[in-house]
């Protein structure tokens, strides 16, 4: 789902999607600003729900934003069609707006970033999806802002 962001969405939860795991983030359009939640498993891309349901169930936001990992040309991948179909998922299981993002190069900065934390910029000992999440709602919200009413 894709449209005008009205003021009435403040705050969103993110997926950075995988296969095998997806990271998450909250963010809220007050500040601007987004920080990772952690992980979910996954089994080939479909998510461990009842990890879902309990996160949304505790952070309660208004919409939700799906990085789209698009091929470098701009065109849709078997991953982006993926996430596209996961974005409708979650859309419909729980009747909130959700919207997409292109996400290209996301993951290779989230790696970038968890080195310099100190990380190895592993998948599966460091906060990789997590920051991947962090960083595709942070550029949302960037696209979006809170407009004055």
């Amino acid at each position: 789902m894709q449209s005008d962001v009205s003021n009435k969405f403040t705050s969103f939860m993110s997926f950075d999607y995988g296969k095998k795991r997806m990271g998450i983030a909250m963010g809220q359009r007050i500040t601007q600003s987004a920080n990772g939640i952690g992980c979910i498993s996954a089994v080939d891309g479909k998510p461990n729900w009842e990890q879902l349901d309990k996160l949304v169930a505790e952070w309660k936001p208004d919409a939700f934003v799906v990085g789209l990992p698009l091929n470098m040309d701009g065109s849709e991948s078997d991953m982006s069609k993926r996430a596209n179909k996961f974005s409708k998922r979650i859309h419909g299981r729980y009747g909130k707006p959700s919207f997409t993002i292109d996400e290209r190069l996301t993951t290779f900065e989230a790696k970038q970033t968890a080195k310099g934390l100190g990380h190895k910029g592993h998948y599966k000992s460091d906060p990789v999806d997590e920051l991947a999440a962090q960083l595709i709602l942070q550029s949302w919200l960037e696209e979006n802002p809170l407009q004055a009413e």
